[in-house]
């Protein structure tokens, strides 16, 4: 499906773009490859190790919609990646996620629109349901966005669907490498905000064969999450330094105790499958139609019982202290 296809990427230099690009490369035969991102220094040093021909580096920021557009000229999928993402950091700055994040989303799919591209797929994030944080506001805004997209498009080909999931092992600023950071530096403990916190954990890996696995899938609308295990906090800390004693400082701003990726008010729209949940879209496309119980792959699936949440507290699968080792190691 891939095969001969132009992608591009948008916030392609971070974690997720780099991975998935690790996997084009060498797994498919991509015809264009576009990293579009606005930092020129980490462009260079992905230039470093991705330099085939059909890779192409744009310099470029989601707030500039003019750019995006001439960007996305000749096309065929988009994966927008591109957020901010730090939690604090967006109560701190609010404008500046809610430009980068829901203008940002906007401005993506009117250059998809303009560029008649086949598919989109938008990364979000557990933090969009049930939001109590702006990260989370705002990416729920964007998933809104991207959903309703599919009737702008009207008699266009563009799709659009979303990928939500939870915290990714060893992405840039999550907990294992802060953790790892202080275990290097020999600290006497390692700072827990509370000990019943609790995670979905995902490697990026496993993250970027679901998006892959879901341009396959998707109708449009769709908001796409994947079954993974969940942690506790103490659990990872204890696997990672049983050694070292814990600190409880207390929950930072806008955090959860838990994660939830399938709200209970949506479960009228959430259908299991083997593997994975889907949300279908709350209002209705005109032009276009969501088989509920069988994908495009043939994966059949079963509406969940009313009131279902998909939680990270009482998630049926939690990682034991060697499975969480395991995970870090694919990190």
């Amino acid at each position: 499906m891939l095969n001969n296809k132009s992608l591009l990427i948008t916030g392609g230099t971070g974690s997720f773009g780099k991975k998935f690009t690790e996997t084009l490369l060498n797994n498919y035969k991509p015809k264009k490859i576009v990293i579009f991102s606005r930092d020129e220094l980490k462009q260079f040093e992905m230039q470093q190790k991705f330099n085939q021909g059909c890779m192409r580096y744009f310099i470029g920021d989601v707030r500039d919609k003019e750019r995006l557009t001439m960007a996305m000229n000749g096309i065929d999928y988009v994966i927008h990646a591109a957020a901010l993402k730090q939690v604090p950091a967006a109560e701190y700055n609010p404008t500046e996620c809610i430009k980068t994040n829901i203008t940002g989303a906007e401005n993506v799919i009117h250059a998809a629109l303009n560029n008649n591209i086949e598919k989109v797929i938008a990364l979000s994030t557990d933090k969009a349901a049930n939001p109590i944080n702006l990260y989370g506001a705002t990416k729920l805004c964007s998933d809104k966005l991207f959903v309703a997209a599919n009737n702008f498009a009207g008699s266009k080909q563009t799709i659009f669907s979303v990928v939500r999931y939870g915290n990714v092992v060893g992405s840039r600023g999550s907990v294992v490498p802060f953790f790892q950071k202080l275990i290097d530096e020999k600290k006497e403990c390692l700072p827990i905000t509370d000990k019943k916190m609790t995670r979905f954990w995902i490697t990026l890996q496993q993250g970027v064969d679901f998006v892959i696995k879901n341009f396959l899938r998707m109708s449009g609308g769709e908001i796409y999450i994947p079954k993974i295990p969940s942690l506790k906090i103490t659990d990872l800390a204890n696997a990672m330094a049983p050694d070292i004693p814990q600190k409880i400082i207390g929950i930072r701003p806008g955090e959860k105790l838990h994660e939830i990726m399938c709200p209970g008010d949506d479960s009228h729209l959430t259908v299991e499958f083997d593997d994975h949940y889907i949300i279908l879209p709350s209002i209705t496309f005109h032009d276009r139609k969501i088989d509920q119980n069988t994908n495009n792959l043939g994966e059949k699936g079963t509406f969940v019982k009313h009131g279902f949440e998909y939680n990270s507290g009482t998630n049926p699968h939690f990682l034991s202290t060697k499975e969480i080792l395991e995970y870090n190691k694919k990190s």
